[in-house]
């Protein structure tokens, strides 16, 4: 046992950045925000991995540049002195560390060997850190308090609600805040939801439309515009019963095969609309009765978001930093694993709403069941 303890006590710095990196890798392999997390400013969620120098010191900057508004010159009319400013905004995202441990028993207790106890430390914190990472990403960008879950329950003795960039986590703007009556989108009252305000297909086209008419920058592909439509479980399965959906979809997968998603169950895209599902999408199935939505505050909705580009910044500075420790005179050993991290939704002066709003994101609440 001794050589054990020894084993566990003597990792090198290099082996420490080696575990480090490997708990990371798992994490981000598991996270569904990944498969939308890219450099550039062509991706839903853009990820910054540098400090930048400024006046202030380092910070997290995210670069956002909005369209040009002049007409520019025409014939052989003069161009020098004539030419626009492009209009960028750099957006500063605070940072803050998130840690979690994990301890086992003791000697007796834990048969296994300590190279196993790190492995399994390994996993669960692997998965810890990619499930944390997913529920604040779709909090931020549904506008939710982090004092809060994802299915609307009270987060209880939880730091995040202290997180540095916690304060930052903003209702959805005047012209990004929607819903859906079940006819038509309207401006979001979650006060008003009822059974009656179910998703459909008309929905999608709606927000599709809405969505370029109010320049919410799309994602290219192929010379394509997209948006990315995250829905809850219950949004999905709401989808499925509208025939109008069903129609449209048998068609897409009609054209494609039998290697479509609507019969595999993967990833859905519908008239410009890619359509993810997960559950950690915003409900108020968690909320007691009477701090969900609705009359009495007593209907269960949820927020579905519709992303375009640059609907969140994410600041991921280098490698969590792995630390091991050993209890009780060496009769136990623990894992403490910290992740440098930052959140936010961009914000921009929109000039056609004439107004600051969301940059990348339209938010539409509806019923779930």
């Amino acid at each position: 046992m001794a050589g054990g303890l020894t084993n566990f006590s003597g990792l090198t710095p290099q082996q420490k950045i080696v575990w480090s990196r490997d708990v990371w890798q798992a994490a981000r392999d598991q996270m569904f925000i990944k498969r939308f997390m890219g450099s550039g400013d062509n991706a839903v969620i853009q990820r910054v991995t540098e400090l930048t120098k400024t006046e202030k010191g380092e910070q997290v900057l995210m670069q956002l540049v909005a369209d040009l508004v002049d007409d520019g010159v025409i014939g052989d009319n003069e161009r020098e002195g004539n030419e626009e400013a492009m209009q960028s905004y750099s957006i500063a995202l605070n940072i803050d560390l998130i840690t979690h441990s994990v301890r086992n028993k003791g000697k007796l207790s834990d048969q296994k060997s300590v190279i196993n106890f790190r492995e399994m430390g390994k996993d669960r914190l692997a998965y810890w850190l990619a499930n944390r990472v997913d529920q604040l990403a779709l909090l931020t960008m549904s506008g939710i308090s982090y004092a809060f879950m994802n299915n609307g329950a009270p987060r209880t003795a939880s730091p995040f609600p202290n997180l540095a960039f916690a304060a930052d986590v903003s209702a959805p703007s005047s012209k990004r805040s929607l819903m859906y009556d079940g006819t038509s989108l309207q401006v979001s009252s979650t006060g008003a939801i009822a059974s009656t305000y179910l998703p459909s297909y008309r929905m999608i086209v709606d927000l599709i439309a809405y969505a370029k008419e109010n320049y919410v920058k799309p994602l290219m592909s192929g010379g394509k515009e997209y948006y990315v439509l995250f829905v809850a479980p219950g949004t999905l399965a709401a989808l499925k019963k509208d025939a109008d959906y069903q129609r449209a979809v048998v068609g897409v997968a009609t054209k494609q095969g039998t290697d479509s998603p609507w019969f595999t169950g993967g990833t859905v895209t519908i008239d410009g609309a890619v359509i993810h599902e997960h559950r950690l999408v915003y409900t108020t199935k968690g909320a007691i009765s009477g701090s969900k939505w609705g009359a009495g505050g007593a209907v269960n909705g949820t927020r579905s978001l519709l992303c375009g580009a640059q609907a969140l910044g994410m600041a991921d500075i280098g490698s969590p930093e792995w630390n091991e420790k050993e209890f009780q005179y060496g009769s136990q050993q623990g894992i403490n694993i910290d992740k440098m991290l930052g959140l936010l939704k961009p914000k921009f002066y929109s000039i056609y709403n004439g107004s600051v709003q969301d940059f990348g994101i339209v938010t539409c609440d509806t019923y779930i069941a």
